[in-house]
């Protein structure tokens, strides 16, 4: 069955291969930057969908409801609120201002030392969380097929980062936007698949599905206890400020946005996202109630550790093999295109944040195109090379459900980046010294993660769930707003106050 997964996976690159030099043709340094932006809407709003997914969502949603139930439902809810924030505050701000890296905002708002902040806040969530997400592609793949042919763990991933820096090392955002169409078609025809298979596997419908998860205690959508890091409000905000942060005020994210022709377009692709993200995470959410409920009516022991504990990250693979070849092959097809699509628009951002707040590659007019495309590639290359670094070192560290790992790490890397931009948009003629933001920026989440880890003790019990983002922001908007000064002049700040 190896041999087969192999045969497959050649075919679906070389058919990602494929519309990569289709759509890069012509393409020069703006294409790689900005698409020219000549990007159909629908065309974005579609392959957003598998750009949110990634391999974590893929494994760590279905089997997340094997603890979690059907809790993370409150998440994707308060997604929808974060994306009309999105739609509606920071696409006009960043369409008004043309921006090509949403962290030039921050200069115009506070200074240079702000702007290089805010970039390098983006450049050590995206390769912690990108590379997070990527990893978990390249271990499962590792665990049940190159592992079998004696290679180290290495191998994989060096494969996976090298054939995604070629196909889009000539295109970038160009050649991501319409390869991300064809990953969030795998994306979704493997769970839709999955679940098909199930279904008639052990002749059940939809409903007998519902009533076998409340029946055993998986139904669960609105954790009720206040103090529970799953309580439903946590849930819907920590949603909200997720999208807000982690889309809005994500390079990787809003460039395919600022991709789209005019604002009305942008507008129209974020708002089809968030509607179609509920029924995709629906989707997933089903599958994985679907996965245990084949565990129990087969006798399938769920895989654990070292401790005997389920780990839930392998429950959808390991079914997916044991169910026979079509399964597998389905999963690996899906697990794949997650793979990509977690890793090409990641490079391609961090290259242009990069190459425009830190090279200001734009405002070198003394510097030729070729010069320019040749600092570009080496770039692009440099953080291939630390993405490779990152998925290796991660492996140690592999221990619980990476999606809660990956909002971990969101909430202490995006949190400065939320109270700069709410500063920069609410707070009305007052600026800030622009060489005290980085400590404060870099205080907060330090702050953040020392609450988190004794809120027990000082909060009578309540456990910080995603709402810990939140918090981290507030400690970065507050300092700031204490520490500025009234000005008639202030730089140009976009507020909406």
């Amino acid at each position: 069955m190896e041999t087969l997964i192999l045969i497959v996976f050649v075919i679906y690159t070389a058919m990602l291969f494929l519309v990569a030099r289709l759509s890069s043709k012509r393409s020069d340094n703006m294409s790689f930057f900005t698409g020219n932006r000549k990007s159909p809407w629908f065309v974005v709003a579609y392959g957003m969908i598998g750009a949110s997914l990634s391999g974590v969502t893929f494994m760590s949603v279905p089997g997340g409801v094997y603890t979690g139930q059907f809790t993370y439902l409150g998440v994707v809810l308060g997604y929808v609120v974060g994306y009309a924030v999105i739609a509606f505050l920071l696409l006009p701000l960043y369409y008004k201002f043309n921006l090509t890296s949403i962290y030039t905002y921050l200069e115009m708002r506070f200074g240079a030392d702000t702007e290089k902040t805010g970039s390098a806040f983006f450049i050590l969530s995206r390769l912690l969380g990108s590379a997070l997400r990527m990893y978990l592609v390249v271990f499962v793949l590792y665990e049940f097929i190159f592992k079998e042919w004696g290679l180290p763990f290495w191998i994989p991933a060096l494969i996976f980062i090298v054939l995604i820096l070629l196909y889009t090392f000539k295109g970038g955002i160009k050649t991501v936007v319409w390869t991300d169409t064809l990953q969030t078609t795998f994306l979704l025809l493997a769970a839709v698949t999955t679940v098909v298979f199930i279904f008639r596997r052990l002749d059940i419908s939809l409903g007998d599905l519902f009533a076998f998860s409340k029946e055993n205690g998986f139904a669960k959508v609105f954790e009720t206890e206040p103090t529970h890091n799953k309580y439903f409000l946590k849930q819907i905000l920590g949603g909200a400020f997720i999208t807000i942060t982690m889309t809005g005020l994500d390079q990787d994210m809003m460039q395919k946005n600022l991709t789209c022709k005019n604002l009305r377009d942008a507008q129209k692709n974020v708002l089809t996202s968030s509607m179609l993200y509920i029924f995709v995470n629906i989707l997933f959410l089903c599958l994985g109630a679907a996965l245990i409920c084949y565990a129990q009516y087969t006798g399938f022991n769920l895989p654990t550790n070292a401790d005997g504990v389920v780990v839930n990250d392998k429950i959808f693979p390991s079914i997916a093999f044991s169910m026979g070849h079509f399964t597998a092959i389905v999963f690996v097809l899906g697990l794949v295109a997650a793979g990509y699509s977690s890793a090409d628009g990641t490079l391609t951002a961090l290259t242009t944040t990069f190459c425009f707040d830190f090279l200001h590659l734009d405002r070198k007019n003394n510097v030729d195109e070729k010069k320019k495309t040749h600092i570009r590639k080496l770039t692009h290359v440099v953080f291939a090379i630390l993405y490779l670094l990152v998925i290796i070192a991660f492996r140690p560290f592999h221990n619980e459900s990476l999606i809660d790992r990956l909002f971990q790490i969101a909430g202490y890397t995006y949190g400065p980046l939320l109270g700069l931009f709410a500063f920069g948009l609410f707070v009305k003629n007052r600026t800030v010294n622009d060489k005290i933001v980085p400590w404060v920026a870099v205080a907060s989440p330090i702050v953040s993660y020392l609450l988190n880890l004794y809120s027990q003790e000082l909060f009578w019990g309540y456990q910080f769930g995603f709402e810990i983002l939140i918090v981290n922001g507030l400690l970065t908007f507050m300092p700031l707003l204490c520490l500025s000064k009234k000005s008639d002049t202030p730089k140009q700040n976009g507020s909406v106050c």
